[in-house]
């Protein structure tokens, strides 16, 4: 069985193919780019193994190309890569020497030392991955299987090389890429290789905190995260890397009054918005917008229960969040805030007489952010109830179309109140002060509860009289 490549690609090896040839070294494509073929996933880069020093491969190849693209190469892992345009898009292709590894248990990182073939393929994380084409001028593109990747493959299973107890205490990280290739190929995993992870999730606590989110990132921009987020905790490694996420499982009853699992609720949120965005921050903010749900939970009698102030308490919990799972502590974090503080607004304005200062309120405190928070709002909706579901979205939609209307009229996204501090102090003689605070916040409510047109004459006047009412002159 040969891998069916395009005619660029075709090209490419066959180069390589030379370049192996000419070294007297063995060669194949293996891992990633062989499993995404044969899956009809799109590639956009290469791995190539050869029996020698790879970075000699790999400057023999470029010699090839005309213009010769330049090699990049590290020289303690043995490493180089080239990158070929194919049209516009940059095909990078990484080139390694086989090797064999043995680990300390302190640490994932190996000591390598030179190897064949067959002990490359088995230091590889799972069976799909140690899928190969030759690129012998023989047996160009034949793909060479001696561990049943292609078994695998086509049962949609993820599946160690070695025992599974190997694999994880050699590199823990791929308890968490087991979990990752699931949710985004669709696969399961393996019971043995699941239960190895649950044997030895203790061991994710060598792995730094950038790898962790590197591959939670991508269980988060799956086409079905909760899939992942589901294995993560049947495992046990939410606990230990997302502890906050873990404390939202669970139900509990009083006087026969319950409230449904957040921790599911929050999944099915998170798959709802997955459908609708491809953006990584709005999907972090479903999977914390219920995230002080635990903290803020009380039981009161004759009522149920509660988690007021939950969307507040939870943004606060975002930057401290952020910065244990090496998240960026920047305008993205602020965002995700945003939103986890501001989604029960559109959700409360449903249920009351909607008047033109809390339309106008939440026009200036989402500003160019409320589509994505409509978004949030509509994704939190996951009650199984079909006629619920339909009236919280006719909801929805009177909302939006009050927000049109009064954003036509007012013009109040990113708005800033026309009366500023300065223009204050100096109109009155202040130094800075709690007095110029409070005559500022009366003219940016007086315009919010729409006393007043929102222009800076009526502004300036305004500021005036609230000044005289308190006794500035």
């Amino acid at each position: 069985m040969k891998i069916k490549c395009s005619e660029e690609e075709v090209v490419i090896f066959k180069k390589i193919s030379e370049a192996a040839r000419e070294l007297q070294m063995p060669a194949f494509v293996i891992g990633g780019f062989i499993r995404d073929q044969l899956l009809g996933r799109p590639t956009k880069d290469a791995d190539i193994v050869c029996e020698g020093d790879g970075i000699e491969l790999a400057n023999r190849t470029a010699a090839k190309f005309s213009p010769k693209p330049p090699v990049s190469f590290f020289k303690n892992f043995g490493t180089a890569q080239i990158k070929i345009l194919l049209g516009n898009i940059p095909f990078e292709i990484e080139f390694v020497g086989a090797r064999k590894e043995s680990y300390n248990r302190g640490s994932r990182k190996p000591d390598v030392l030179p190897g064949t073939l067959e002990e490359d393929r088995m230091r590889r994380d799972f069976t799909i991955n140690t899928l190969a084409a030759n690129l012998s001028r023989e047996d160009f593109l034949e793909i060479v299987d001696p561990l049943d990747g292609l078994k695998d493959l086509e049962g949609k299973i993820i599946r160690t090389p070695l025992p599974a107890d190997q694999t994880f205490i050699d590199d823990p990280l791929r308890m968490m890429r087991a979990i990752r290739f699931a949710t985004q190929l669709k696969f399961e995993i393996e019971p043995k290789t699941f239960q190895a992870i649950r044997d030895h999730k203790e061991r994710i606590k060598i792995v730094s905190g950038e790898r962790i989110i590197d591959e939670l990132n991508k269980i988060v921009m799956a086409d079905k995260p909760s899939v992942g987020f589901d294995l993560l905790y049947k495992s046990g490694l939410l606990k230990i890397i997302f502890p906050q996420m873990v404390a939202l499982v669970g139900a509990e009853f009083i006087d026969g009054k319950g409230h449904k699992d957040n921790f599911y609720h929050t999944l099915q949120v998170l798959d709802n918005i997955s459908e609708h965005t491809n953006d990584l921050w709005l999907r972090w903010a479903a999977i914390l917008h219920d995230i002080a749900k635990p903290a803020t939970k009380k039981f009161e009698d004759g009522h149920g229960w509660t988690f007021h102030g939950h969307e507040v308490v939870g943004g606060r919990m975002v930057p401290k969040i952020f910065a244990q799972l090496k998240l960026p502590l920047n305008e993205k974090m602020k965002f995700v805030r945003k939103m986890v503080e501001l989604h029960l607004r559109p959700i409360s304005l449903t249920k009351e007489n909607i008047t033109d200062s809390a339309i106008r309120r939440l026009l200036v405190d989402a500003g160019d952010d409320l589509e994505c928070l409509m978004m949030l709002c509509k994704a939190d909706i996951t009650s199984k109830n079909k006629m619920k579901v339909r009236r919280y979205l006719a909801n929805f939609g009177m909302v939006e179309n009050r927000l049109k209307e009064v954003e036509e009229a007012d013009h109040l996204r990113n708005w800033q109140p026309p009366i500023t501090g300065e223009i204050i102090m100096k109109e009155f003689g202040l130094p800075p002060s709690r007095m110029v605070g409070e005559i500022k916040n009366a003219v940016r409510e007086a315009i919010l509860d729409g006393e007043i047109p929102n222009d800076f004459n009526a502004a300036f006047d305004y500021m005036k009289k609230v000044a005289q009412d308190m006794g500035v002159k």
